[in-house]
């Protein structure tokens, strides 16, 4: 059986980016429903919405969902009290150190998986206990590792220092790309772009159909010198680019950032000042779809391709 789907109790190795303003428990409960594994993203939740987003998810579906928790929120305490107290027995972590809360969760009997950009911070996953690590290529959409290596060449550096399960992400939203993660040493895949695209995302619908409409080259990794993120084209994203490019500080970067940028862009729909984060791979994609048929998608085009391969 593939570990992942072992480990996490799902029918298909497909998790579901955690993604700030997309991922509520419309979402998650419909990637659970189909099969994969959804997780509720609580980057942009206060606690008392998490917890009221946890129990609509478990309501909705009786197959096992998650919850995706930056390491770096504000609140973290009582997030994690939240996710015990609801006895959430899947959390993955990212943007921050996995020492900090791993023994704390599979104390309470939480699986527990990392988010990483490079093979050293496997090592450090794999060093903390998390029970899987996901590696993420720069191609993906939001805050991104320094590195900017690739999922094709991340993958592979991953699978040579850890034999942990592994998730493959970052440009990854077809069965084709399922299929080349599986042949680089991942046991399966965390999609983001795809599903924040669906119409049980939480995002605005003026925000999906901007990124349903862009171009190869149409996002950018910036904002370096705070957090890298990638970032759809708009009036926003000329002005960091902008900025960055006459070498503004820090601290300039913070006050052009502002507070709630990217809930005024994702979840507002503010296509001109608002923060746009979307994946390259969003350029592949013209139509508006419900979970169901993306991952009726990926499992028959994955199955089709590897039909392929092997005659």
């Amino acid at each position: 059986m593939n570990r992942i789907c072992e480990i996490f109790g799902i029918e298909y190795p497909v998790v579901q980016g955690g993604m700030v303003w997309c991922s509520g428990w419309r979402l998650a409960s419909a990637v659970s429903g189909a099969g994969g594994l959804g997780l509720l993203g609580a980057g942009s939740m206060h606690p008392e919405t998490l917890l009221e987003h946890i129990r609509k998810c478990r309501a909705a579906t009786d197959k096992p969902f998650g919850v995706n928790v930056p390491l770096m929120y504000p609140e973290i305490e009582q997030i994690m009290d939240i996710i015990v107290s609801e006895k959430v027995k899947i959390v993955f972590t990212s943007a921050g150190n996995p020492k900090t809360w791993t023994g704390f969760l599979k104390n309470h009997g939480v699986k527990v998986a990392h988010v990483v950009s490079s093979s050293k911070f496997a090592v450090k996953s794999e060093d903390a206990g998390v029970d899987a690590i996901v590696a993420e290529g720069f191609e993906a959409g939001g805050h991104n590792g320094r590195e900017e290596t690739t999922t094709l060449c991340l993958i592979p550096a991953v699978r040579r220092v850890s034999t942990l399960p592994l998730l493959a992400a970052g440009g990854i939203g077809t069965g084709e790309a399922m299929l080349a993660a599986e042949v680089l040493g991942a046991d399966g895949v965390q999609i983001g772009t795809r599903f924040a695209l669906t119409k049980e995302s939480s995002a605005h619908e003026n925000f999906k159909q901007w990124c349903l409409n862009l171009e190869e080259g149409d996002t950018r990794l910036l904002l370096k010198k705070l957090s890298p993120t990638r970032l759809v084209k708009n009036d926003f994203m000329t002005a960091v680019e902008a900025a960055e490019s006459r070498g503004a500080s820090a601290e300039e970067l913070r006050v052009l950032l502002g507070k709630k940028r990217a809930k005024k862009g994702i979840f507002e729909g503010d296509l001109n000042e608002g923060q746009l984060e979307i994946g390259q791979i969003a350029s592949l994609f013209r139509r508006s779809e419900t979970v169901d048929e993306v991952m009726t998608d990926l499992i028959e085009s994955y199955r089709k391709a590897r039909s392929r391969l092997m005659q």
